[in-house]
């Protein structure tokens, strides 16, 4: 079964109307109290703006689930066989998990800048943005028991979330192996991703089936989430090779000056491309842009950009065709309308 596309300008209102919804519902639940410090650090991030694509994601698959109309119920009083379910909480959950694992990233690689602003490390310092990603990480779980699911399904859903936060940290520590590594697999790259960034994902499409008591929905919508997670990801390799770092936000080819793993690079090394003699610049300051264009040159000659948007495309045809398990509705196809959007957004 195939899922319609959905019209991009639809997916891009819609994300923009549940990005709000979702800004509106972080001060609530993640106010800032005393010590004001500490709060501020954690809401900075979550502050500086973002796409909140996964509680995107999370309420469009309520909206399916309950085949309820677009923004036609309250989000806080979701309906439900036993009762209403909170799944704007658990919305808010996932991204402060997501916020969460930014700060550690920034911290780990010693980033200057997220989200247009300076990393939370460099506005505030390093052991208050340690404090803050921590308090981030354990009010994620608070936020989820708020969302008055019977108790079964609400553990479920907290279980679910503490095994993404686990896997998010695996991914983290296969990710700073593989820098040191000059041989790595691309399946164990997609292994990497898988527990790095599409984990989350999963658990934000599969938890709205959990907590309104789909369980036949709920490991469709995980393997969607996975697969579209993972095609996010590759997307995002290809971004920082063909997007002009003014769009970017940051410089083009930083991961090959940073000697990152890509799926790119995994398959231009194995097409016997020297990939690490691409780029002669040790920084990120001193690349020079007609170095980075000669790189990319070098990788698409060798099939490698193509290859791996190719596979990103298969990620994504695997990812919607677990939305037949939704009733046929318009949160459905902005589902799958998402997943396009993943792979063809430039930024």
């Amino acid at each position: 079964m195939t899922t319609p596309r959905a019209d991009q300008a639809a997916v891009e209102e819609a994300i923009v109307t549940r990005r709000d919804l979702v800004n509106d519902a972080i001060p609530e639940q993640l106010p800032i109290i005393r010590p004001e410090r500490l709060y501020e650090a954690s809401r900075y991030l979550l502050d500086a703006g973002g796409k909140r694509l996964r509680p995107t994601i999370l309420l469009l698959a309520a909206e399916a689930i309950a085949d309820a109309d677009p923004l036609g119920e309250d989000y806080h009083a979701f309906p439900a066989p036993d009762g209403p379910v909170d799944v704007m909480s658990a919305a808010v959950s996932i991204e402060i998990i997501q916020s969460f694992t930014l700060i550690h990233d920034d911290i780990m690689d010693d980033d200057d800048m997220r989200r247009g602003v300076p990393a939370v490390h460099r506005e505030y310092d390093l052991e208050t943005a340690i404090l803050a990603g921590d308090t981030l990480y354990s009010k994620a779980f608070e936020v989820m028991l708020e969302t008055g699911a019977p108790a079964e399904r609400s553990v479920r859903a907290l279980s679910e979330l503490a095994t993404t936060c686990t896997k998010i940290c695996e991914g983290q520590a296969f990710d700073i192996d593989f820098e040191s590594r000059s041989a790595v697999e691309p399946d164990e790259y997609l292994d990497m991703v898988e527990l790095k960034t599409a984990v989350l994902y999963a658990a934000a499409a599969s938890v709205p089936a959990m907590l309104l008591g789909d369980d036949d929905a709920v490991d469709a919508l995980y393997g969607y989430g996975l697969d579209i997670g993972r095609a996010f990801q590759i997307q995002d390799d290809l971004l920082d090779l063909t997007t002009p770092s003014e769009k970017l936000g940051k410089q083009r080819g930083s991961d090959l000056i940073e000697n990152k793993k890509t799926l790119v690079t995994l398959h231009a090394r194995e097409h016997g491309v020297d990939v690490d003699s691409l780029v002669d610049a040790d920084t990120v300051e001193a690349v020079d842009e007609a170095e980075i264009e000669a790189a990319v040159g070098e990788l698409r000659d060798a099939g490698s950009i193509e290859y791996a948007r190719e596979a990103a495309h298969a990620l994504i045809a695997s990812g919607k065709a677990n939305l037949a398990v939704l009733p046929d509705n318009h949160s459905r196809d902005l589902l799958g309308g998402i997943a396009d959007y993943l792979i063809e957004r430039e930024y």
